[in-house]
């Protein structure tokens, strides 16, 4: 393949693939991008993400313009360029993750159960629901990720963000699992919310341990 945005074009239809055989997208019903500068490598419509080839991947600009590719991008198109537009952030992917997706349908904010939620931001929001495609969707997406790499979209699915397409498939994984997590404490009993304190304790304590990174051990002279 040769043309724009060759790199973040693999990364997005390996992205597609990986989250397919997770089961976290199904058929055409999702879409990822990724941003280099002022474009957009982004999922066409209507594509089977199960099998999609870095050449079917579009590019657009800023302003949702084809720049190169031979398919038409995502009917979600607004939604990554409501979110471009708003953050610095470089890759998006929307899904409709099974336990994302039924939470979307019966909570208001998917609350913080579980440390490991801070890394999308704390408590997940639920946007409005609104038809898909529209520029109020696009609208009330991106203000649920006010302070969040996460958020679910109410009746539809979820959106996650990330500085690149590694990190925002991370976080539909992730928001997958706390969906799944609340969902199973939810039929035993009300699940423990962490409360701020809890929560500003595991930031503190991931700074000061340095958390989810690799260390070499310490050996003792």
């Amino acid at each position: 393949m040769h043309g724009m945005l060759e790199r973040e074009r693999e990364q997005v239809a390996a992205a597609a693939r990986r989250l397919a055989s997770a089961g976290l997208v199904a058929g055409t019903s999702g879409n990822i991008s990724a941003r280099l500068e002022d474009r957009i490598a982004i999922t066409p419509t209507g594509a089977e993400l199960a099998h999609l080839d870095a050449a079917q991947v579009t590019v657009v600009n800023l302003d949702g313009e084809m720049v190169d590719g031979d398919l038409a991008p995502t009917s979600e198109l607004d939604l990554h360029l409501g979110i471009y537009g708003r953050y610095e952030t470089g890759a998006v992917v929307h899904s409709h993750a099974p336990m994302a997706t039924a939470l979307s349908c019966v909570l208001d904010e998917l609350p913080c159960i579980h440390y490991e939620m801070l890394m999308m931001g704390g408590p997940v929001r639920v946007a409005p629901y609104e038809t898909f495609g529209t520029p109020e969707l696009a609208e009330a997406v991106a203000a649920a990720l006010d302070g969040r790499t996460a958020a679910l979209m109410s009746n539809h699915g979820a959106v996650t963000h990330g500085v690149d397409v590694a990190a925002a498939v991370r976080a539909t994984e992730l928001l997958e699992w706390a969906a799944t997590v609340y969902w199973n404490a939810h039929a035993i009993g009300a699940p423990r919310v962490l409360d701020e304190a809890q929560q500003r304790a595991v930031v503190e304590a991931a700074v000061a341990r340095r958390y989810g990174r690799v260390q070499p051990a310490e050996r003792a002279s």
